[in-house]
C-alpha cells in the first residue's frame, strides 16, 4: 500500500492506491464466512434417524464447531491485524487521522476531508483512485478547535476568527483546511507606492486590530512584543531607520558587508521571523527580494509587512518550508530560529534551512540568544555537523533591562558544496 501526494497550487493532494492485497482478503473472509454459516445450517437441521448415523453426525457437529471456532478466531486474528495496519498506515502517510463520527464534528469539516473518487476512474499513470484533502496530521489533538473554525455559513461571511486559525497552527494543526467563506476584508486606504512605502506610516485603520491587546501603533511601540521587536512598528522616527546600517555593538553586522560577502551575487532571501519586515526593507533598497515568516503574535505583523510593500509569510516554524530545494542566495534568522524544546527540534529545523538554501549561500545568524552554554553548544554542534564556513563568528555580551549579561551569537555562515 502506498500514496502519492501532488503540490497543486499552494496545497498538497494525497492519492491512496488501490491494494490487490485488502482486496484478497476481503474476499478470503467473505469466503469463510459464507462456508462456516453454510456448514453450521447443514448440521444443526439435518436430524437422522439411525443411532448410529445419530452418534456420528453428533461427533460431526462437535468437529464443525471446533472448526467454526478456529474460523472465528482467525477471522477474528484477520481483522485485528488488518485494524492494526489500517491505524499503522493512517500514523505514517498521515491520512484519515481524524475521527469525523465524533460528535459535534462541523459538517463543513466533513464535506472537505470525504474522499473524492476521481471522474475517470483509476488513473493509469498514476495507479490512484481517489484525492484526499491535505490537513495537518495534529489537528487530530485539537478536533473540538478544527470543528469550531469549521463551523461557518457557506458563501457567507466568515467568522473574525484568524486568531482561533493561529492557535490550532501553533499546535501543529497546519496547513489548515480551506473554508467557504468570504474572509473579511478592510479598506486600504492611503497606502504608499513602493519605494515610498517602505519607511511611511499609514493609517493605522488599514489594520485588523480584533484579538490583539494594543488598538494602535503607539501601544506596540510602548511594548517589547520580543526579543526582536522593542518599538520595531516606528520606522520614522525609532531604531528600526537605523537597523542593519548603523552597528550599536560588535554583534550587529552592517548588512552591506554581509552582502559583499556572498559569492555569485544575493537575488532573493528568506527572513525567519522577520518582525516588522526592517530587514526586507533594507534588502529591496538593495535590489534584493525577500521572503518574510511570520505570525501574528501580539501584534498585526503580516498586514505591517504587507503595508510595506513586502512579502509576508503566514507561517509557523514547525511547518515545513513551501520552497524549492537550493532557491534562496541568504537565509536570515535572529531568535525567532529559537524553536525551544530538545535539540532534535532545532535540528530539523536547521536541516530545512539548509534544504532551501543554495550552494554558496549564506545563513546570516542575528544576535541569536544563547540563553544557556547547553543552548549555545548544541547550536554549534550543529553547526558543525553541516560543515559551514564561518565567515563572521561573534559571541558577545549584552545587558537587559534587569541589569544582567545576556550571551548572542551573531555568525555569517556559508553553505558548501556537496559531492552526492
Amino acid at each position: 500500500m502506498g500514496s502519492v501526494s501532488l503540490k497543486i497550487g499552494d496545497g498538497t493532494a494525497r492519492f491512496k492506491r488501490a491494494s490487490l492485497c485488502s482486496s484478497a482478503v476481503n474476499v478470503l473472509m467473505l469466503f469463510s464466512v459464507i462456508t462456516t454459516n453454510l456448514f453450521a445450517l447443514y448440521a444443526f437441521t439435518y436430524s437422522p434417524k439411525d443411532p448410529l448415523t445419530t452418534h456420528s453426525i453428533h461427533h460431526t457437529q462437535k468437529n464443525i464447531s471446533l472448526i467454526s471456532e478456529q474460523v472465528s478466531l482467525i477471522l477474528r486474528e484477520i481483522e485485528s491485524s488488518q485494524k492494526k495496519l489500517a491505524q499503522m498506515e493512517k500514523e505514517l502517510l498521515g491520512y484519515e487521522s481524524i475521527d469525523l463520527s465524533r460528535p459535534n464534528t462541523a459538517s463543513e469539516l466533513k464535506v472537505f476531508l470525504q474522499h473524492h473518487l476521481l471522474p475517470l476512474g483509476k488513473d493509469s499513470r498514476t495507479g490512484i483512485t481517489e484525492m484526499v484533502a491535505s490537513v495537518g496530521h495534529s489537528c487530530e489533538k485539537s478536533v473540538d478547535l478544527l470543528s469550531q473554525y469549521m463551523n461557518y455559513k457557506v458563501s457567507g461571511p466568515c467568522p473574525d476568527d484568524w486568531s482561533l486559525g493561529q492557535k490550532l497552527i501553533l499546535r501543529g494543526c497546519e496547513p489548515l483546511p480551506r473554508r467557504r467563506c468570504f474572509a473579511k476584508t478592510i479598506p486600504k486606504v492611503g497606502l504608499q507606492p513602493f519605494p515610498i512605502s517602505l519607511w511611511k506610516d499609514v493609517s493605522e485603520k488599514v489594520y485588523s486590530w480584533s484579538g490583539f491587546t494594543c488598538k494602535n501603533l503607539a501601544c506596540l511601540n510602548s511594548k517589547k512584543l520580543n526579543r526582536d521587536c522593542a518599538g520595531c512598528f516606528d520606522i520614522v522616527n525609532g531604531y528600526e531607520t537605523q537597523k542593519y546600517i548603523k552597528a550599536r555593538g560588535k554583534n550587529d553586522f552592517l548588512i552591506d558587508d554581509v552582502l559583499a560577502l556572498g559569492s555569485g551575487g544575493i537575488r532573493i532571501g528568506f527572513d525567519i521571523g522577520g518582525g516588522s519586515g526592517t530587514f526586507a526593507a533594507r534588502m529591496a533598497e538593495r535590489n534584493v527580494t525577500l521572503v518574510t515568516a511570520t505570525l501574528n503574535i501580539d501584534a498585526p505583523f503580516n498586514e505591517f509587512i504587507a503595508a510595506r510593500g513586502l512579502f509576508p509569510v503566514f507561517l509557523s516554524l514547525d511547518h515545513r518550508f513551501p520552497f524549492y530545494d537550493n532557491v534562496f542566495d541568504l537565509i536570515h534568522a535572529a531568535n525567532g530560529l529559537d524553536v525551544g524544546g530538545r535539540p532534535e527540534k532545532l535540528e530539523f529545523l536547521m536541516f530545512d534551512i539548509d534544504r532551501i538554501l543554495r550552494a554558496g549561500g549564506l545563513l546570516w545568524l542575528d544576535n541569536f540568544y544563547c540563553s544557556n552554554d547547553d543552548k549555545k553548544r548544541a547550536l554549534t554542534r550543529i553547526i558543525e555537523q553541516f560543515g559551514y564556513k564561518k565567515l563572521k563568528w561573534v559571541v558577545g555580551e549584552k545587558i537587559n533591562g534587569s541589569g544582567k549579561a545576556e550571551v548572542y551569537l551573531s555568525a555569517v555562515l556559508q553553505k558548501p558544496v556537496r559531492v552526492q
